[in-house]
């Protein structure tokens, strides 16, 4: 990654030379990217940037340019040496604390909003062990992970709610300038994070203005009609001002064969990972216990059953 010239560009080592030193690399390769904030000191920030200086632009990869290099020999996380790129990475995977970030960052993304501090050392010691090969730590993770209750404890990210949506009305070829767009304003621009750091995550997911935008697009889909200005302040340049919106035609998948108490049972089993009491009173207020499968408004029905899941707080939560 550090020999990356989109990392080298982005953090502005392109600006990093001998006698005009730029911290930005050095300083985010220990605070985000490996170590974390309170394992490293200051001064490890700016002797990582002397040894970082002159790492330019390349062909296919970053490559130092004499000339812009400092050639001191510097003191790094404890040790001294003419230390270059690949010395600042050996001596950091020496640190104890560096297996740690990196698998709080995989727990989070994945399974936990906020991972249990005994699993991030747990899973940590393990990365350790396994000379810090990312495919073996992911395959203990989700096997072990995968058994417990873990349900609820992360927040549907934008992407995960709209796609979600989309999967369960079996909406084929949605617009996709308009998902993006929803995506940017729910504070998801797709491969433009707001910074080095990336997104936040967890209840940043979750803010009023949000919610309100995720509720006002379920109804909108579900009545089979596409995003418009109700769920977005604003629509994006590439749609034509005299083009009409589109319509689906929306279908939710239910057994015509079960009861009405087994429609809702599957369907809140695979849309939310609980029903409480109150939940459940909503839920069956929409679908009596004498509905019947074969009667001609039966979808629409079921439609309702599936609003009122989707517009939950639990329908938010994986």
């Amino acid at each position: 990654m550090l020999q990356t010239n989109a990392m080298v560009r982005y953090l502005d080592n392109v600006d990093n030379q001998r006698g005009a030193i730029n911290e930005n690399l050095s300083r985010e390769l220990l605070e985000l990217f490996t170590l974390g904030i309170g394992h490293y000191t200051e001064n490890d920030v700016k002797m990582g940037a002397k040894a970082l200086a002159g790492l330019h632009l390349g062909e296919n990869k970053a490559q130092y340019r004499p000339r812009l290099e400092d050639p001191d020999t510097i003191t790094y996380l404890g040790k001294t040496g003419p230390f270059k790129v690949e010395d600042l990475v050996d001596r950091i995977f020496e640190q104890p604390a560096v297996p740690y970030l990196i698998t709080r960052k995989l727990l989070q993304w994945f399974i936990y909003d906020s991972p249990p501090e005994e699993l991030v050392t747990y899973y940590g010691d393990y990365f350790r062990s396994v000379q810090f090969e990312i495919q073996p730590l992911l395959q203990k993770i989700v096997v072990e992970e995968f058994g417990k209750p873990t349900a609820g404890s992360k927040i549907k990210n934008p992407l995960e709610f709209i796609l979600h949506l989309h999967d369960e009305l079996h909406i084929a070829n949605p617009n996709e300038n308009l998902l993006v767009f929803f995506l940017r304003q729910q504070g998801m621009d797709l491969c433009n994070q707001p910074n080095v750091k990336g997104w936040t995550g967890g209840k940043n997911w979750l803010t009023s203005q949000i919610y309100l935008q995720r509720q006002n697009a379920c109804d909108l889909l579900c009545r089979g009609k596409e995003l418009n200005r109700r769920v977005l302040k604003e629509l994006p340049d590439t749609l034509s001002k005299t083009k009409s919106p589109q319509e689906y035609i929306p279908k939710v998948a239910f057994n015509p064969n079960d009861s009405a108490g087994e429609i809702k049972r599957k369907m809140a089993q695979r849309l939310v990972f609980q029903v409480d009491e109150e939940l459940q009173k909503q839920v069956d207020a929409v679908l009596k216990y004498d509905f019947n499968a074969h009667d001609p408004n039966a979808q629409e029905a079921v439609m309702r059953l599936f609003l009122t899941l989707v517009k939950s707080p639990e329908f938010q939560l994986i």
